[in-house]
């Protein structure tokens, strides 16, 4: 099951950004041994403080008015800039804040507050290139700051730069030793690296801090399913489950590895605790449609199907589930888009090629199926001669 990076993350990051939306007004206070300010100089001031007090309100369209207002008066100001970008991006248009922020840095090209503002839009515009691009020398100029060290981390891991990822998180955990988010992700990493002896000391790091993570559970449980130990496997989401039986994967884990198992009576019970919490969850709805399909209920396992379609459009999995079930209801018709579009997105998907090989019979185009299931011939007869070389088959 994919590991993502979570919500939480995010939250953290807004958190960062009001910090430096504050530091960002306190640079820009006029010095006391400047001139007495001039009237415009008075009215953007005014603007400002008046858009600070609604950003603390969280009223985020008058800060917005009065920061434009601001900007009228000095296109340059640094201050209405940077929280012009932050307040654009709590209403959730970081895609919009960068400009500004771009902006701000050709007048001030040294600020580090702009910087990292920046580097914080680009992230949230789902941008991680030029976040890491701007994080890299930051990261160099400030070894030891938390956030920039994590933020760099997750920018790479979102840019699947595992190890690299996996070294900027290791540094911001030796910051920050009893951050859990950082200590997460730096989990996922070298999970998606298959660094299982790392992942293990994250998890010994992560039970010191927090003995009840579910999250951890859920990482170690993936583990030893990639390693074939499911035994192994299904204690850690058991441990999950009592942890907290409402975290997102700890049902549906559980049911993957009991279907793996073959006990499909205790999957599904599994697969529905997790669609009672997370309805749209794609993985527990197209095993469940799986399951109720091999119990030779195709009526009841469309919906589910359909389910994991609409929260994943290319589930191969799920596509072919919906085509097996439009032919267990006599649907021969309507299991020819789903199955080809499986294929389309899995060529060597031989199980595919075969059902759409009986499908293509059933409507009398006897030529392609035959083709489609000779298709399906040769990728299993392929797959045999690989295994046989790397001494699986004897």
């Amino acid at each position: 099951m994919r590991v993502q990076i979570r919500a939480r993350q995010i939250a953290r990051i807004y958190a960062m950004w009001l910090l430096i939306a504050h530091c960002v007004v306190a640079q820009t206070r006029v010095p006391t041994d400047t001139p007495p300010p001039n009237g415009e100089e008075i009215q953007l001031h005014a603007y400002l403080e008046h858009a600070a007090e609604a950003m603390h309100k969280g009223d985020n369209a008058a800060a917005a008015q009065a920061l434009r207002s601001a900007l009228r008066i000095d296109p340059h100001s640094l201050a209405a800039l940077n929280n012009l970008g932050i307040v654009l991006a709590r209403m959730g248009r970081p895609a919009e804040a960068i400009p500004l922020y771009e902006d701000a840095l050709k007048f001030h090209p040294d600020d580090p507050s702009t910087k990292r503002n920046l580097a914080i839009a680009y992230f949230k515009a789902q941008r991680y290139l030029p976040a890491w691009r701007l994080l890299r020398p930051m990261a160099a100029k400030y070894p030891n700051d938390f956030q920039i060290l994590d933020l760099a981390g997750l920018s790479l891991f979102a840019l699947d730069r595992y190890p690299e990822a996996a070294a900027y998180l290791e540094r911001a955990n030796h910051v920050e030793p009893s951050d859990l988010e950082t200590l997460d992700m730096l989990g996922k990493a070298y999970l998606r690296m298959k660094d299982y002896k790392a992942l293990t000391d994250v998890f010994a790091r992560i039970m010191q801090v927090s003995p009840n993570s579910a999250s951890a559970h859920i990482m170690m449980g993936t583990a030893y399913d990639e390693m074939s130990n499911r035994p192994e496997a299904i204690k850690e989401y058991q441990a999950a489950e009592q942890a907290d039986t409402n975290f997102m994967g700890v049902h549906s884990g559980l049911g993957f590895e009991y279907w793996r198992e073959g006990e499909n009576e205790v999957a599904e019970k599994e697969f529905r605790a997790e669609l009672q919490r997370f309805p749209s969850d794609p993985v527990s709805n197209c095993i469940l449609g799986l399951i109720l399909l091999d119990k030779s209920r195709p009526a009841e396992a469309e919906p589910h199907f359909r389910a994991a379609l609409a929260a994943n459009p290319r589930y191969a999995e799920a596509l072919f589930g919906l085509g097996k079930t439009e032919l267990a209801l006599q649907h021969p018709q309507a299991a020819v888009e789903p199955l080809r579009k499986a294929i389309g997105i899995d060529p060597n998907y031989f199980e595919a090629h075969f059902v759409l090989g009986s499908v293509l019979r059933q409507l009398g185009e006897t030529a392609a199926a035959a083709n489609e299931q000779k298709i399906a011939l040769g990728i299993q007869e392929k797959r045999r001669a690989e295994a046989i070389k790397r001494n699986e088959i004897r």
